[in-house]
């Protein structure tokens, strides 16, 4: 139990290697994308204020026999 394979590749990793490989200005456009979405600086101030804006949902909100609160 304590070998463990790392050697395997899949398929899709190897065809993203590939074309990494073909195409190497990806690398830039992922990492471009990626501060554009994730690579977030994080405000304490409106981390809050979005957390005591937000509604609090109802349990079960499909069901439509539910009346409850």
């Amino acid at each position: 139990m304590g070998d463990v394979n790392t050697s395997y590749v899949s398929d899709h990793q190897t065809w993203m290697n590939e074309q990494l490989e073909n195409n190497p200005q990806w690398v830039e456009d992922q990492k471009a994308g990626r501060a554009l979405w994730w690579d977030k600086k994080q405000d304490v101030d409106t981390s809050a204020r979005n957390a005591a804006s937000k509604v609090p949902q109802k349990s079960y909100p499909y069901d439509v026999n539910f009346f409850g609160e």
